[in-house]
């Protein structure tokens, strides 16, 4: 049984059809990339998953159940994580206690204590390299700090599966790389399933997923292993800005 199945999975907005009939399955433990053209319907695919955006047509299954029509706040509590592409933290709180939240919403809701939920958060701020701003409010931490803080707070959900939207968009290439090479240690040591968005960090993708699924105009273009995805003409066409046998319009 796969971790997350959507089947005809269709949203759309008045007249546009943001998501268009989409079907995919994301086994347990599986790293896999999300990518295509702005507009391409990635975040309303991510917010149809965490449950922003209910579908007018389509099931969503996780670990076999029909989720389709549950609000957001059961989600987290089942394993479903999340990150936003521009950081949402709660800026007067500090970096600890924003984590700490995760740890009290996420598959340990009513498990855990308030203190043992800020160790948790301990835990997982050493890990992204936040030691030092610990007890600093949120909202004084760089844009790079906010993403990291961020990770920090949906790992600390103990997600079976974790949505990640452009979570390394602006770092520099070796921070990538070490992300990348974080990520992959702690999804394999806690059995965290990936689904990340990525546009334009191709570094990201080619180090991270094994499979990558191209979106286009609210459709699923191609869902293959990376390398085969990254070389259909089909995605150089549409996605890295160039035409079947011509230059490349970017670097």
């Amino acid at each position: 049984m796969a971790l997350l199945t959507l089947q005809n999975v269709t949203k759309r907005f008045g007249g546009l059809v943001a998501v268009n009939n989409v079907s995919l399955e994301i086994e347990r433990g599986e790293f896999v990339g999300i990518v295509g053209p702005n507009g391409s319907g990635k975040t309303t695919l991510y917010n149809v998953i965490s449950g922003v955006c209910p579908p007018e047509e389509g099931r969503i299954i996780f670990e076999g159940k029909d989720i389709t029509k549950l609000p957001p706040y059961t989600r987290a509590p089942m394993g479903i994580g999340r990150t936003f592409q521009i950081p949402r933290p709660f800026a007067s709180a500090t970096v600890r206690e924003n984590v700490a939240v995760g740890a009290m919403f996420g598959t340990l809701s009513g498990k855990v204590s308030v203190d043992q939920s800020l160790e948790i958060a301990d835990r997982y701020i050493e890990l992204m390299g936040l030691r030092g701003h610990r007890d600093k409010p949120a909202g004084t931490l760089t844009p790079v700090e906010k993403k990291l803080m961020e990770i920090g707070r949906a790992l600390a959900t103990k997600p079976k599966l974790l949505l990640m939207d452009e979570a390394m968009a602006g770092m520099h290439p070796s921070d990538i790389d070490g992300m990348v090479g974080f990520l992959k240690k702690v999804a394999l040591e806690e059995n965290i399933a990936i689904l990340a968005m990525v546009e334009h960090v191709m570094r990201a993708v080619t180090g991270f997923a094994k499979r990558v699924i191209v979106m286009y105009h609210g459709a699923k273009l191609v869902d293959a292993p990376t390398a085969e995805a990254l070389s259909d003409p089909r995605v150089i066409e549409i996605y890295l800005g160039c035409a079947i046998g011509g230059s490349h319009a970017e670097g």
